[in-house]
């Protein structure tokens, strides 16, 4: 795909205060594709309410470390979320079935084969897992975004990876220098 001159591939895009859509609304996204037939991502602060060794088990996988029990499955988006993705840092040596680069370091992968080796504790060590995904048609978030319902920054991995979900909003929002409680609520067009 060619990406367009003003990709927002490894951005994140942060809900606006006035977004009311539910499914949006107080979301960060994590845009893994953005080109002229669309954009792809990840909501990456909003849990499904599933834990890893729910989901496990769930596959019928048997768990080898105890340290992903808790770990948070997230709600990625209402397309496909039947399905599952996992964010993670392409680390030397490790391939999978289905995976699509995003940048040097970030790959999203769709495929069991990486479910399996997390599992057995040789899968990557720093990846998010969540149901679903967000998605856009041509030009869609390019109106969305003149409509004032996002904004966008470049993507950081320690929000992406380590922050806890709570604060990843706002931490998004303030590696723009905003707060977004002292935004008003109602959208507006300057």
């Amino acid at each position: 795909m060619t990406q367009p001159p003003t990709s927002l591939r490894d951005h994140f895009l942060i809900s606006m205060p006035h977004q009311h859509d539910d499914t949006f609304a107080d979301t960060v996204v994590y845009l893994c594709d953005h080109s002229e037939y669309g954009a792809m991502g990840i909501v990456v602060n909003k849990p499904s309410g599933i834990r890893m060794c729910d989901l496990l088990e769930h596959l019928e996988l048997k768990n080898h470390t105890g340290i992903l029990s808790g770990r948070p499955i997230f709600n990625g988006g209402p397309v496909r979320d039947d399905r599952g993705f996992v964010l993670h840092r392409q680390e030397p040596g490790q391939e999978w079935l289905s995976s699509h680069p995003i940048n040097d370091e970030l790959s999203l992968t769709t495929s069991i084969d990486i479910l399996e080796a997390i599992a057995r504790g040789e899968g990557p060590d720093t990846f998010l897992v969540a149901l679903g995904y967000a998605g856009w048609g041509p030009e869609q978030l390019e109106q969305e975004l003149r409509d004032n319902l996002w904004l966008s920054c470049p993507a950081n991995s320690d929000i992406l990876f380590y922050l806890p979900l709570e604060d990843r909003l706002q931490a998004a929002a303030a590696t723009l220098g905003i707060n977004l409680n002292l935004l008003p609520v109602h959208a507006g067009h300057a």
